[in-house]
């Protein structure tokens, strides 16, 4: 009886809500209890519909998976109705607010997907297409709108796409997007100030190098613990750290770099030492390519002589390549009097919360791959129905931590629950049985009440395609 309590907590949140109580709504509600149930096609969900009694909790007639892939592109055409009630619901959108924004990219199986294109890729998978998505989220990491784009855009190119939403969408003023250094450049900060907002970003390692060229930034700034200075010129903020715990990982990182190449120079001039026939020319190119794949080009050089390899270590350029190791600055254009340098840095670094819900979405719970559907309506509404299911497992994993317990972990337990029918005199009733000692706790942290009896609806679901009955 797993899907009451996901049920309630859909009620709690204004998910249910904002759905709306028509047959479309319900099937959405549907996807959404699905994909934390158990993730995949939409034929897998209407298989679990069957096995979990969707449509006596949800007072859905049969439906089959064609309904659901139907229902993909309702999502996607009320998709900014929704986030928009969603966000009014949490009392946002009444003077400032502060919105954080990242950029991830899902790879696709197949070629079909209309939105499927080569790009920037995140994941690790070569000659793969994707997809590019856009998360906006609360301080907190609660996630207001999301966005899909063809898998050739680029980061930066996204951004004028959520200015839209915030401005039009939900209707405020006062923003203050925070976004990383690949995002927020400075035409894209040009962009949000040309609409009324503020931003908060960093500085790629070339920019702080113009900035100590030119003696806005001095190196002895990053010695405390935090500094900032302000750019008289344009009001512009900067402030500074330098983290020690990612200084030495970065040392320790280069060290271990340079000593494998010094590894490689070894294996070559042992290789060349085993027969005059080998091409010394190859093995240069070889040592080459090892060192511009472990970026150290400017560091090191491989020179030869009589067909033994050196290694050349420019030391000047490696304290200069040094001198930056954990350094970085927060940039900004807010005021003094309306958030402090610390604050500026905690609500930069809390970008980690919009990482952790892509984390979720790929490669935790929710897997929002493999991607079944080919239109972009449904590719739209298949990452909007994951963004929506989020909101629930980031609830549930709050309510849950004093129990130990992962959401996945928990999701199981509560799938243990089963139900009886009950047939008296022609009618039917499900009996549920008593929850064992953790369910029992996680539906007290959670605060739901699971009834001791619900009425039987007898509504049969199907799939539209059947199994075959012999897999070879």
């Amino acid at each position: 009886m797993l899907e009451l309590p996901l049920k309630t907590l859909a009620d709690r949140l204004g998910i249910s809500k904002v759905l709306g109580t028509t047959r479309e709504g319900k099937l959405a509600l549907w996807q959404i209890m699905a994909r934390l149930i158990g993730q995949g096609s939409r034929m897998g969900s209407v298989r679990m519909a069957a096995c979990h009694g969707a449509c006596d909790i949800l007072g859905l007639e049969s439906f089959c998976e064609d309904d659901l892939y139907a229902n993909l592109a309702w999502l996607a055409e009320h998709q900014e109705r929704i986030e928009k009630q969603l966000f009014k619901a949490q009392k946002l959108g009444v003077g400032s607010e502060l919105l954080l924004y990242d950029v991830t990219s899902s790879y696709l199986e197949g070629m079909q997907n209309v939105l499927a294109a080569f790009g920037y890729d995140r994941d690790g998978k070569k000659g793969k297409m994707q997809i590019v998505i856009g998360l906006l989220c609360t301080p907190d990491g609660d996630p207001v709108a999301i966005r899909v784009f063809s898998g050739n855009t680029c980061d930066k190119s996204t951004v004028a796409e959520q200015i839209r939403t915030v401005a039009q969408t939900f209707g405020i003023q006062g923003i203050t997007l925070v976004g990383d250094k690949g995002m927020i450049k400075t035409p894209q900060a040009q962009e949000l100030t040309d609409a009324g907002f503020h931003y908060i970003t960093s500085l790629s390692k070339p920019e702080i190098r113009t900035l100590l060229k030119s003696e806005v930034l001095q190196m002895d700034f990053f010695d405390t613990e935090l500094y900032e200075v302000e750019n008289p010129n344009n009001g512009v903020r900067y402030v500074l750290r330098r983290n020690p715990v990612r200084q030495a990982e970065m040392a320790k990182n280069r060290e271990a770099r340079v000593a494998r190449i010094e590894r490689y120079v070894a294996e070559k001039n042992a290789y060349l030492a085993g027969s005059a026939k080998r091409d010394e020319a190859v093995a240069l190119k070889f040592l080459q390519k090892k060192i511009g794949h472990y970026k150290l080009n400017d560091v090191l050089e491989v020179v030869s002589q009589n067909r033994v390899f050196a290694l050349s270590i420019n030391e000047d350029v490696l304290k200069g390549t040094a001198l930056l190791d954990g350094c970085y600055v927060i940039k900004t254009d807010v005021k003094k009097e309306v958030i402090s340098a610390r604050q500026v840095h905690d609500r930069y670094k809390d970008l980690a919360k919009v990482e952790h819900a892509f984390r979720t979405f790929k490669q935790g719970h929710l897997e929002i791959r493999p991607v079944f559907v080919r239109t972009e309506a449904s590719t739209r509404g298949h990452v909007f129905a994951v963004m929506l299911t989020y909101k629930i497992e980031r609830y549930l994993s709050e309510l849950w931590k004093k129990c130990e317990c992962t959401v996945p972990e928990g999701i199981d337990e509560l799938g243990a629950i089963r139900s009886t029918i009950i047939t008296l005199k022609g009618m039917s009733c499900q009996k549920i049985s008593t929850p064992g000692v953790l369910a029992g706790k996680l539906l007290a942290e959670a605060d739901i009440r699971l009834p001791v009896i619900t009425r039987e609806k007898k509504v049969t679901v199907h799939t539209r395609k059947k199994l075959v009955n012999k897999r070879k």
